[in-house]
């Protein structure tokens, strides 16, 4: 699934092509991919018709495009006109969004198309697995920043680590109250956002923490360590444009990206830790994998048990 750097890859993407482009109509293929949308495909797409795209936003695995001028279909529910809406994006599994030329073929797992007016480039909603979902949605305050708003369904999710709303001290305190292991603590959504399998890894290794330290006995040097680590390894993903295992991950013009060859930890069992040379070592957890270095990462005597690795 993309994680924070993957998604805001796709956020930049959309600010170059999208922002201030009014929507002539929108087309949905796939029921599926807009069940979030409570009141249906035709709603959906009546909200979207002759609105004007704002600069996308994201938070954590989210990114929402904010909605300017009058909608198509009812008035929201929040009572507020303009701005008050968005249209909110998770990409699941295999979600693309992509921009091109509006009379190009379209793709096997097209699931929403949506024109401008301007006859311009396209965006389309291609998915594959059919996990991820759009949705017309209200804007509501922010929990972690007065001055901003954020998707109704999505204002329980925590700030992300490259955000000026993320507050260290807050994830420290929530962190010791916690009783349970570091990587669990990281990939809580309501604690942390942005942060999957695949970076928290990459974020435990650079910090040279085992992925079942309890956290309930991490110090604040340790968390500020893990947070610069999670930090570091985002942004240089960012720069190289995300981590794709496949061909499910692209950017808006079906780019993948290169980050994979710079992983230090996650896919590299058996593989030499690049500091020490030990063997990279795979644990089970979460019904998913956990990649650490047995020596530099060392397995806490006292550990929360979170998988079935040993």
């Amino acid at each position: 699934m993309p994680e924070l750097p993957e998604v805001e890859v796709v956020r930049r993407g959309l600010e170059r092509w999208t922002t201030g482009r009014t929507i002539a109509c929108a087309e949905v293929l796939h029921p599926r991919s807009v069940r979030r949308h409570e009141a249906g495909p035709a709603d959906f797409a009546a909200r979207l018709k002759g609105r004007t795209m704002l600069t996308p936003r994201r938070r954590g695995k989210y990114m929402w495009i904010p909605l300017d001028g009058e909608s198509g279909g009812p008035p929201p529910r929040n009572g507020s006109g303009g701005p008050g809406e968005a249209m909110l994006a998770h990409l699941g599994m295999s979600g693309q969004l992509l921009v091109g030329e509006p009379d190009r073929e379209r793709e096997k797992h097209l699931r929403v198309r949506i024109v401008f007016d301007d006859g311009g480039h396209d965006l389309r909603f291609v998915d594959q697995r059919t996990f991820g979902h759009l949705m017309v949605t209200d804007l509501v305050p922010d929990a972690f920043s007065a001055e901003a708003l954020v998707p109704e369904p999505i204002v329980h999710i925590a700030a992300d680590p490259l955000e000026d709303a993320f507050d260290a001290e807050t994830f420290f305190r929530a962190l010791r109250r916690r009783r349970t292991g570091i990587k669990r603590a990281l990939l809580d959504q309501s604690l942390i956002s942005g942060v999957g399998n695949i970076y928290a890894d990459e974020a435990l290794w650079r910090a040279r923490l085992h992925w079942a330290r309890p956290t309930d006995t991490m110090t604040r040097a340790e968390a500020t360590r893990v947070l610069e680590a999670a930090r570091d390894v985002m942004g240089a993903a960012l720069a190289v444009g995300g981590t794709s295992f496949d061909s499910l991950y692209v950017n808006v013009n079906g780019e993948s990206g290169y980050f994979e060859r710079s992983l230090d930890a996650y896919g590299r069992r058996d593989e030499p830790c690049r500091r020490c040379g030990t063997p990279i070592r795979r644990d089970e957890f979460m019904n998913r994998s956990s990649y650490s270095c047995p020596v530099c990462q060392p397995r806490p005597r006292r550990a929360r048990h979170q998988g079935s690795g040993t």
